[in-house]
């Protein structure tokens, strides 16, 4: 069935006769005689009774006449919706973020977001890096947040932010007189760290290895509140974001600065070749202007 038959068919009834929609539309009489013929024939069915001089529309042309106006409503209402998603009045955004990495930018991406689209949706997934990227590879969600590098052969990568690393120990520590301290001084320390699925597990490790020595591991989190309640405990010290001592409330914690930086470098991601909504890429387009990449 082509909507231009059904068209013409609704068009015949609405004026009751071949001749008045003819008069009244950019098509012939023949035309409209043809194209309600040819619907007939598909659906096998008699559309009007064309025994009296208007023509009128039988039981089935009544079903057909009320299901092609619910047709050409819901067409109608198609383009209005899309016409939304190019204004970006909805549509739905799901953001993987690792929880350091939510706690610290999430809310104020989201306010930011609303403030300008408040119609449209960001769903929130904290998982570590590693998890993210397999949840982008999957198209479960549309974008993440994740500590670079990450591979420019996957995905789209948009420089994001950037922290130094501090160490973080308890007031008492031996170290805490310093200003600052050099990852070799570590060697002997114990180290509390993310859990495996975390980019920042690996990427203190990896930086210990290149001093030398293998990093001495007694406690592991998803929690970044967490590793720095065992710190305040005296478990243990950590290498987190400089960033974090400005969110974190424990008042027996102090950071030293490494006298040889290393940086925390964030990156947007998505995956090439993946469609991107329009709310995504006006999301895209806000962190891109906010932090003026």
């Amino acid at each position: 069935m082509e909507l231009r038959d059904l068209k013409s068919f609704m068009e015949v009834a609405d004026y009751k006769s071949f001749t008045n929609a003819a008069a009244h539309s950019y098509l012939t009489q023949p035309s409209l005689s043809k194209a309600v013929k040819k619907l007939e024939e598909e659906l096998n069915v008699e559309l009007f009774d064309r025994s009296t001089r208007h023509l009128r529309l039988t039981d089935a042309g009544q079903i057909v006449y009320r299901q092609g106006q619910k047709a050409f409503s819901a067409l109608s209402e198609l383009n209005v919706l899309l016409d939304e998603l190019r204004d970006i009045t909805s549509g739905e955004i799901k953001i993987g973020i690792p929880p350091l990495i939510g706690t610290l930018f999430f809310p104020n991406i989201a306010k930011s977001f609303n403030n300008k689209y408040p119609k449209v949706s960001l769903e929130l997934v904290e998982l570590g890096a590693k998890l993210i990227g397999k949840l982008i590879d999957e198209a479960k969600i549309d974008v993440g947040i994740v500590v670079l590098p990450a591979d420019e052969e996957i995905y789209n990568i948009y420089p994001f932010f950037q922290d130094e690393f501090v160490l973080f120990l308890h007031e008492d520590h031996e170290f805490a007189g310093r200003t600052t301290i050099t990852l070799n001084e570590l060697k002997d320390e114990k180290f509390i760290l993310f859990s495996e699925d975390f980019a920042l597990h690996d990427y203190i490790i990896q930086a210990c290895e290149q001093e030398g020595f293998s990093p001495m591991i007694s406690y592991q989190s998803s929690q970044w509140d967490l590793i720095l309640e065992l710190v305040s405990a005296k478990l243990g010290i950590t290498l987190l974001p400089k960033l974090i001592y400005e969110k974190q409330t424990n008042s027996n914690l102090k950071i030293i600065k490494l006298e040889e930086p290393l940086y925390w470098n964030l990156g947007i991601i998505t995956k090439k070749e993946a469609y991107h909504s329009y709310a995504l890429r006006e999301l895209l387009k806000m962190l891109h202007d906010e932090n003026g990449k």
